[in-house]
């Protein structure tokens, strides 16, 4: 029997002190949080803050663990944190076409990719956390 290999990967909804919400503008997926796989050796929380200044120029504090959404068909687990920026300037990226902070229900109707808008919505809704929602998607990523 071999080992299991699962992808952990780590994203941040950052929110400003207006409430409005960071997206980035992947080229592939759109409009969406920060976040990425966590490398070898490192927390998923650094993972979080080291993915959003990567895609997006800025500096975040963890403000709280929200909970996991777990892939079982690609068996990835995404692990959400709420965030808020600390410094850096927004600075779009390889990896992000644009960047900014977008007032709460703009932003929400501008993430569009399969489910990453619940994503975003579970971690706003704080008496529902932790949370672990697990889907069987192949082609969700």
């Amino acid at each position: 029997m071999h080992p299991p290999k699962h992808i952990v990967s780590a994203a941040a909804i950052v929110l400003n002190d207006n409430n409005e919400l960071l997206l980035i503008k992947g080229p592939r997926r759109g409009w969406e949080m920060p976040g990425g796989q966590v490398e070898v050796g490192e927390s998923i929380s650094k993972a979080a803050i080291r993915e959003t200044k990567e895609e997006a120029g800025i500096d975040i504090e963890i403000v709280r663990f929200c909970g996991i959404f777990q892939n079982l068909g690609n068996s990835i687990c995404n692990t959400l944190f709420l965030a808020k920026p600390i410094g850096g300037e927004l600075t779009p990226s390889v990896e992000s076409l644009e960047v900014g902070f977008f007032p709460l229900e703009q932003a929400l109707e501008m993430v569009t990719w399969r489910n990453f808008r619940q994503r975003i919505e579970c971690c706003l809704r704080i008496e529902e956390q932790p949370f672990c929602i697990e889907f069987n998607d192949e082609t969700n990523i």
